[in-house]
């Protein structure tokens, strides 16, 4: 799926931590934001995508991942390159190219079947990768859970975004909230998972996910040897 989609599943196997509570000094702001993008969640987002998931064929789902995929491999590559991964940005230039081809604009997935499995690469994970810090967790209205750093990088990440480039607005934004939707439908396996308080789970989950992900999934024992 998505890079935005966060890797809650993480959490059940790694406790909170107190270190990542100081990664939260706006947190009755955050919190604020966070009650606002819940409440419209639940009383319309949620819903909307729950409609979409029971109403349509799941090949049709599948299609539509697809497609949005495919078009975020374009930004996943520049990433690869930008943190001189070329062996993975070849292969995810590749899935470009054969998805958007043999794959019918990336309905179908070939690229996968051939061996060439996607990366998950952002810019906020680049600048990490770079050395820059995280820096403080926001919780941003619209978009949801990030730090400073993230931040940042969704910005650069919109404008490698090929949607960003169509010149029909109503065409452009369709897309936007297609992408949007396709993505709330995929965290809809997730929902049940969330335990406690919503927004300290959500904020565990993602601090810990990014870290995951800029170590390219080496975790560090913090505990040492025993």
């Amino acid at each position: 799926m998505r890079i935005k989609l966060l890797l809650i599943v993480s959490l059940l196997v790694l406790p909170f931590s107190a270190k990542s509570q100081d990664y939260d000094p706006w947190m009755r702001l955050n919190q604020h934001f966070f009650s606002v993008n819940d409440y419209f969640d639940q009383l319309l987002v949620r819903p909307i995508a729950l409609t979409y998931t029971n109403v349509t064929p799941r090949f049709f789902q599948v299609g539509v991942g697809n497609v949005f995929d495919n078009l975020q491999d374009v930004n996943v590559a520049i990433n690869d390159f930008l943190q001189f991964k070329i062996e993975d940005g070849l292969s995810d230039s590749g899935r470009i190219i054969v998805n958007s081809t043999i794959g019918i604009g990336g309905i179908l997935d070939v690229a996968t079947s051939m061996g060439l499995y996607r990366n998950e690469e952002d810019f906020g994970q680049t600048l990490g990768v770079w050395g820059f810090d995280a820096g403080p967790y926001v919780f941003l209205p619209v978009f949801g859970a990030s730090n400073l750093r993230d931040s940042v990088g969704m910005i650069v990440d919109a404008l490698f975004n090929p949607i960003r480039y169509i010149e029909n607005i109503e065409s452009r934004y369709a897309l936007y909230l297609a992408d949007e939707l396709d993505f709330r439908s995929s965290l809809l396996a997730y929902d049940e998972l969330i335990i406690g308080d919503r927004y300290l789970f959500v904020r565990e989950a993602y601090i810990q996910n990014r870290e995951y992900v800029v170590n390219d999934g080496e975790v560090i024992n913090e505990f040492g040897d025993f």
